[in-house]
């Protein structure tokens, strides 16, 4: 287990590395912006101290300048201030949206087979929480870390030119300060990756229990697992905490460094300052104040310092993602042949010698299965549950990908297909079809978003869903609830045949639709899927009594005794 957690550590800090590297050049706009501040700072820290000498020491003499000066300094830095924050902003929000599209098309390019062992509340949890912890990082961190290492020295240097011992005081008081924030990182960096890990349990928890909340209602221990959430929640306050506790030591550090700073050259000064050298008044006032202005780097670097160890705890789960293999050029270009040759001749498909497992344990559900469908045909799959015929759906929606053998599509293989590519070819109703929370036309509108509404209207219509709509107050804009609460069963399939309808696709794959309908609702259906498979190539899963509903082919996966025959009829 150890040597696991060690390779997923190491694993997240070559990724991060890689991440900062990159997020440093995107940077470097934030990081000229900072420097420019720090030297305006030093001038606006000079216009300032000969204002106060000439308070201490009345004279007449620059005493316009060097207030022109100061304000003049002031405005610029707020303005760059400003900028600077925007810039970061765009940073954050960039790499967010970078991570977020490269892990979601992974994760969709790898589909349910690659992601198996994976829990979806996991996985939402690395998508969602452990990329928008990233933020502070891309946003706050790099352009922090950037400017710890030029705004200092420049202090530093500017200090030198007046007084040197000051120079000399600032820089070894500022070296005291990574070696503290050093040893609370480490801490910090521990307790963030502890407050990860409740987290995603607490996520895990939480949706076990709510899609098995009416079982657990019915064993009467809802009491029970609302007293273990409550637990599994102060879990991660306490471990929030914690890493809030750690990251105030940096803070003290800084501080007491700050305080050191301040005492040394005012003892360096107190001396001669007694002795009557009223000369060194300015010089005295300008290293003073420019204390503030060398820890600035420090403050702002320890502000986010706790973005840097938030990364790095969830970094391990973005390093650990499952990756999809890109597909090479050639493959990218065979994709596009059946997308040429849809319109001309629509899409068939054939299976050739394919063999799938879903694990070594439950054994292969198909064996050696080998048949041709041309275009425009229909295929009905028969078979007792768990004979493949969803597997096989499964497979030509490119989610899983067989063992052995070949699936084509007009001829190319379909791991040759670019994922979109596919899903333009492809319609989908399954026994309960995916339904969102908003209008019944919106949900018709997923199968071809960029629709007008009278194409969604004639979809509504040629699926029956008008049927009810027109009796709703406000028709296909009736919003729904979701997983489509608010419409029957029969009505959501009706959706999902509007759907299909819109979205004019040539390959029609049907998951036993008419499954748990009563027996007049399913005619409505059937009615509906009767017109929808017209001229199209289709896969129908289905029982036995229900295949006569169609006219096609039919494959009986329970009768295929030898495994290298074709039983297509």
């Amino acid at each position: 287990m150890a040597q696991s957690d060690s390779a997923e550590t190491i694993a997240a800090k070559s990724w991060l590395r890689h991440e900062i590297a990159a997020g440093r050049r995107r940077a470097m706009p934030a990081i000229a912006l900072g420097i420019v501040q720090t030297i305006l700072a030093i001038g606006q820290i000079f216009c300032a101290s000969l204002l106060l000498a000439a308070v201490l020491r009345p004279t007449h003499h620059g005493i316009f300048l060097a207030a022109a000066g100061f304000i003049l300094a002031a405005l610029l830095r707020a303005g760059l201030t400003i900028l600077q924050e925007r810039l970061a902003k765009s940073l954050g929000t960039g790499a967010r949206r970078r991570l977020r599209n490269a892990a979601l098309s992974s994760l969709l390019q790898l589909g349910s087979a690659g992601l198996r062992g994976r829990h979806s509340a996991e996985l939402a949890g690395v998508v969602v929480d452990r990329i928008e912890a990233l933020d502070g990082l891309f946003g706050r961190w790099i352009p922090a870390a950037a400017l710890l290492l030029v705004s200092p020295a420049l202090v530093v240097l500017a200090a030198m030119m007046v007084d040197w011992r000051t120079g000399l005081i600032l820089a070894v008081t500022g070296l005291l300060v990574p070696m503290a924030m050093a040893l609370a990182g480490i801490g910090a960096a521990a307790a963030s990756r502890r407050q990860f890990t409740a987290l995603t349990r607490l996520q895990t928890r939480f949706i076990d229990r709510v899609r098995g909340i009416s079982t657990i209602v019915l064993a009467g221990r809802a009491e029970a697992e609302a007293i273990a959430l409550g637990e599994a929640a102060n879990e991660l306050r306490r471990r929030t905490m914690r890493v809030l506790r750690v990251a105030f030591l940096s803070s003290t550090a800084l501080d007491l460094a700050s305080a050191a700073a301040l005492v040394g050259i005012a003892i360096r000064f107190a001396a001669p300052l007694r002795a009557g050298h009223l000369a060194l008044v300015p010089t005295a006032l300008f290293a003073l104040l420019l204390v503030p202005e060398f820890f600035a780097s420090f403050r702002n670097f320890s502000a986010v310092y706790q973005d840097r160890m938030t990364a790095q705890a969830a970094a391990e789960g973005l390093a650990t993602l499952p990756r999809a293999e890109p597909l090479d050029q050639p493959a990218a270009t065979e994709a596009a042949l059946p997308i040429r040759t849809v319109a001309a001749q629509g899409v068939a498909i054939a299976f050739e010698d394919v063999s799938f497992a879903w694990s070594d344990a439950r054994g292969p559900v198909l064996r050696h299965l080998s048949f041709r469908l041309p275009a425009g045909e229909t295929m009905m799959l028969v078979g007792p549950s768990g004979s493949g015929k969803s597997t096989i759906i499964e497979l030509l929606l490119g989610g899983v990908r067989p063992q052995s053998g070949r699936i084509t599509i007009n001829g190319a293989p379909i791991e040759s297909i670019v994922p979109a590519a596919l899903a333009r070819l492809t319609a989908l109703i399954s026994q309960k079809p995916f339904l969102f929370a908003g209008s019944i036309a919106d949900n018709i509108r997923l199968g071809l978003p960029e629709a007008s509404d009278e194409a969604v209207q004639r979809a509504a219509e040629r699926a029956h869903v008008t049927a009810f709509t027109d009796a709703l107050p406000d028709g296909l804009n009736s919003r729904i609830g979701d997983g489509g609460f608010g419409v029957s069963g029969g009505q959501a399939q009706r959706i999902a045949i509007a759907r299909a309808f819109l979205k004019d696709a040539q390959l029609l794959l049907l998951d036993e639709p008419t499954a748990q309908l009563d027996p007049a609702t399913e005619r409505d259906v059937l009615e509906a899927l009767r017109r929808l498979t017209l001229g199209r190539t289709v896969i129908l899963a289905t029982h036995a009594a229900f295949a006569h509903e169609f006219s096609g082919r039919k494959l009986d996966l329970g009768a295929r005794t030898d495994p290298r025959l074709d039983h297509v009829s």
